[in-house]
């Protein structure tokens, strides 16, 4: 067996600085970890920038970012763990684990199973945030808030991310364990796993060395406005972690549940389970092409790879793992708009340790492809935006409004950016704070229902 070469530290570290450097990302850290036969773990850290622009704190090895959405991951980790004690069933109907359960349409309340809250088909509106409280009840209010969401297409008909489905996962762990979602995820992954600079509260966040996110502007980075999300968000993208203990949840999965010291955490056959094929995502490019159970599936170039993305208020965070290649790699971020420090990063670590080139990013013809938009002008409308797609003096044009609380702790200003055709069903629109074009798709259901599918999620034409 050929010896590997050992992972470049000082190369990796200087690749890291100076990629942050030339897109502006004011502060990163990146993790490595390698498995190797008969020989310890190979793991490294990188560093660069600052935690926070008022401040000017460095960014150091152990310091603490938020995840974002992968801890979804987690949270659907929980929620194999409960299904292989037999307290629940991944096609129980969520109604029989929450007494009293109710959603807005009896589709819904009868209907949404577990494994439609994990791989995202459930058709309820993901983007619910409202803000039940800091108390140990508020997974438990938000659940009365979702008795008035809307279904945005029927159950299993399309896919779109479904935040709120997650935060009804968190409460059913709640229910079966008995144990507020902050309490059982440390009993049932940080103990085991030995984390030490993982958290899900902002009390127990500001006792480490953490960062806050940030606005890049022509004048440079702006501290966000809000540190984080509603507490009832937790199960969907609470976790504040250090690179390093991240990359200890990667490698729990790329060694199929076991963690670091030997113990199994997790069953050989659930995680399967979470890692097979569950549902197809209609928006290709961005997101892994297919999803798993809590789990994103990506195709790069017929190596497939695992993980999930994570985006909160000024944060970005990204977590692969490749198990053909015995390899994780987790980077957190204090800028959402870190696309481009992701793409690079990522694209030289996977080529140069395991052989593998990343997904293509979405290219636009040069000879513009005569498609027509007319079927697909009009607003849609979910819970936490309005997309408008209309007519313009230079061609069609998409425009994103952000609707209720989300609109009120993040500072975006709306979208206006001309649509590009690529293909049938596929249009582009150029955003500039990620430097990439992005896909805005168009489809129509089997029922006659028209969708746009942008940003992950399915939002339906308004009548």
């Amino acid at each position: 067996m050929t010896e590997l070469k050992a992972i470049d530290q000082a190369h990796w570290q200087e690749r890291l600085t100076t990629v942050a450097k030339d897109t502006s990302v004011p502060g990163a850290v990146l993790g490595i970890l390698r498995l190797r036969e008969g020989q310890p773990d190979e793991l490294i850290r990188c560093a660069t920038g600052i935690l926070n622009a008022n401040t000017g704190r460095d960014v150091t090895l152990d310091s603490v970012f938020q995840i974002g959405s992968i801890s979804k991951t987690w949270t659907a980790t929980m929620i194999m763990q409960l299904a292989e004690e037999g307290k629940i069933g991944l096609d129980q109907p969520v109604k029989d684990l929450l007494p009293g359960f109710k959603l807005s349409t009896p589709d819904l309340t009868e209907h949404v199973t577990v494994r439609n809250l994990l791989n995202h088909t459930s058709g309820l509106d993901g983007d619910v945030f409202v803000d039940t409280g800091r108390g140990d009840d508020c997974l438990e209010k938000y659940m009365d808030v979702l008795a008035d969401a809307v279904q945005i297409f029927p159950v299993e008909a399309t896919w779109s991310y479904c935040n709120s489905g997650f935060s009804i996962l968190g409460r059913i762990i709640e229910v079966v364990t008995g144990q507020v979602w902050d309490a059982a995820i440390k009993e049932r992954l940080f103990a085991p796993l030995g984390l030490e600079h993982t958290c899900t509260l902002p009390e127990e966040a500001i006792l480490f060395d953490t960062s806050v996110g940030h606005v890049v502007t022509p004048e440079g980075p702006q501290v966000a406005p809000v540190w984080s999300l509603m507490r009832n968000a937790g199960p969907a993208g609470l976790i504040d972690a250090s690179v390093g203990d991240l990359c200890a949840f990667g490698r729990l999965h790329l060694t199929k549940g076991v963690a670091a010291d030997g113990k199994r955490i997790l069953s050989e056959e659930s995680w399967e389970q979470m890692h097979a094929f569950s549902a197809d995502v209609p928006e290709k490019y961005l997101l892994g092409g297919e999803w798993g159970l809590g789990v994103e599936r990506f195709d790069w170039h017929g190596a497939l790879v695992y993980g999930h993305d994570g985006n909160t208020i000024g944060q970005a965070a990204f977590l692969r793992y490749y198990p053909e290649g015995n390899l994780v790699v987790a980077m957190l971020t204090n800028d959402g708009s870190s696309h481009e420090l992701y793409q690079t990063i990522y694209g030289e670590v996977f080529r140069e340790l395991a052989g593998v080139e990343i997904q293509d990013r979405l290219v636009v013809p040069e000879d513009p492809v005569a498609l027509d938009i007319t079927p697909w002008l009009g607003v849609y409308e979910r819970a936490s935006v309005e997309i408008t797609v209309a007519e313009g003096e230079d061609g069609p044009h998409f425009k994103a409004v952000q609707k209720g609380a989300l609109a009120e702790i993040d500072a975006s200003p709306p979208m206006d950016c001309l649509l590009k055709p690529v293909r049938e069903g596929l249009w582009a629109v150029y955003l500039e704070d990620m430097k990439t074009d992005v896909p805005v798709w168009f489809y129509q259901l089997d029922s006659g229902e028209r969708y746009v599918h942008f940003g992950g999620r399915a939002t339906r034409q308004a009548v």
